[in-house]
């Protein structure tokens, strides 16, 4: 009796089962997949990261190492190697984190230090909706980012800082002004999420609760005008000032020893920034190849400007110079590099290339200070072109892209206001000159108090090479 039973409601549960699978079967249809990367955009982002990582090693290792005496070659280059594996570890313990979470509008919190939570299914978004990159591609991608920026700071006083105090001040100044700037700049929740976040502020302008605080101010700096060049160009200007000039400034010649190592370096640097501006995209599609020409439209016409300056002037266009105005174009175009027209490249390489000359060559050598290889001239002044440039260059009446409004799903262009987006761009100037500039002097002087930044004067006049570091570039 009881197995009959059993029977009989076996078969009546399996044939409701049965019942119920056409049903079934239709709401797994409707579920939707979870959202995959794209393939392309991931490999692109992984060569992006490779390019950039080019330029520090061997890129502006090799640039900055041309451009000293022969004496301290070796240093920088073990300055900026060092560096580079001292950012990347520092990024992946806790300055992703800092700058690519939740937290407040000026850093983000600690929810991903240590890279918890993230694997290699977790995505990343990326600046269309719906399109999503690995995780991992964008964590390193960033770092490539954190390891370059502060490699460039120490241009403004090679020859002459010791070693350890500055890789304890690349720690230190990664973590209290870098982390809290990129966040300011380019964290937001991304389109896909950006629409629940939006509130409407007193005026009536909707604005985003989860973006950093220039984001959100609508301020456009496509690839690192602020994060990057300013943010470095500033600092450097501030170290070489604290520490001042080189024994024998202004007395001894200082010339480069290696120029043909200077244009290695400086063509590398090019090389790499395609990476650098057209992988900010995050994505491989038409803005990404905009982006890719305005970065060589801008280098090639301030390279030519530079050029035609010094024939003018000096009626002898030199190697330096033209590498020098190459680089003061890449930086330009850096911001600006996927809002602009091709047409608006070539007018900011333009632009900035006599104005970096200026500073290079009379703004230094009038007020005195020993910025050694032009961080100062090249990288802030030509930041802070490129940054304000982009309000004007990023017009849709000048053929540029304008901006995208996130808060309407799918994004479209949004209105643009020229004079307000002008505004925009020299408030986020202001504020990363000063909080870069400010927090920059603290730490130097903190570090010149305490253990000291610059070596003997016997050890300084007689080469970092061998006395921080045992060795010499050259034996001969």
């Amino acid at each position: 009796m009881n197995r009959a039973i059993k029977l009989v409601l076996g078969a009546g549960f399996t044939a409701a089962l049965y019942a119920a699978l056409p049903a079934w079967a239709q709401e797994v249809a409707a579920a939707p997949p979870p959202p995959a990367p794209n393939k392309g955009d991931t490999t692109w982002m992984l060569i992006s990261s490779a390019l950039v990582l080019m330029m520090s090693i061997p890129g502006l290792a090799l640039f900055y190492g041309g451009l000293v005496r022969t004496k301290n070659m070796l240093s920088v280059l073990m300055q900026v190697l060092t560096i580079v594996s001292v950012a990347s570890l520092v990024w992946v313990c806790w300055g992703y984190s800092l700058a690519f979470t939740s937290g407040s509008p000026f850093v983000g919190g600690l929810s991903k230090a240590f890279l918890r939570g993230v694997d290699a299914t977790t995505l990343a978004t990326t600046f269309s909706n719906g399109v999503y990159i690995p995780e991992y591609a964008f964590v390193v991608f960033q770092m490539t980012f954190a390891c370059i920026t502060p490699a460039l700071i120490v241009g403004a006083f090679a020859e002459r800082v010791r070693f350890t105090p500055l890789i304890l001040f690349t720690v230190a100044w990664l973590t209290i002004v870098y982390f809290p700037i990129a966040h300011m700049v380019w964290y937001f929740a991304g389109p896909d999420f950006l629409a629940a976040t939006v509130v409407k502020d007193s005026a009536g302008a909707l604005v985003s609760q989860d973006a950093g605080y220039l984001y959100g101010m609508g301020a456009l700096d496509f690839a690192g005008g602020t994060v990057v060049h300013i943010n470095a160009g500033i600092a450097g200007l501030v170290g070489c000032l604290i520490m001042g000039p080189r024994v024998g400034y202004k007395r001894d010649p200082m010339p480069p020893h290696s120029l043909v190592m200077t244009m290695i370096g400086a063509s590398l640097l090019w090389v790499g920034w395609f990476g650098f501006n057209a992988g900010s995209n995050l994505e491989a599609n038409g803005v990404t190849a905009l982006a890719f020409l305005n970065t060589f439209l801008a280098a090639s016409a301030a390279a030519a400007a530079w050029a035609i300056i010094e024939q003018a002037l000096h009626r002898k266009p030199s190697l330096l110079g033209a590498a020098t105005g190459a680089v003061a174009g890449l930086v330009a175009i850096t911001p600006a590099s996927g809002f602009a027209a091709p047409m608006g490249a070539i007018l900011l390489g333009l632009v900035a290339s006599p104005i970096c000359f200026l500073f290079v060559t009379t703004v230094k050598n009038r007020l005195g200070y020993d910025d050694t290889l032009d961080v100062f001239g090249v990288h802030c002044i030509g930041g802070i072109v490129g940054a304000i440039g982009t309000a004007i260059v990023a017009d849709p009446a000048m053929g540029g892209q304008g901006w995208f409004d996130y808060t309407v799903l799918p994004a479209v262009a949004g209105t643009y206001d020229m004079g307000g987006q002008l505004w925009t761009q020299i408030k986020a100037v202001g504020v990363t000159l000063l909080w870069s500039g400010l927090v920059s002097a603290a730490l130097f002087l903190l570090l010149d108090k305490t253990i000291g930044l610059r070596p003997s004067t016997e050890v300084e006049v007689e080469g970092l090479d061998i006395n921080e570091h045992g060795e010499r570039a050259y034996n001969y």
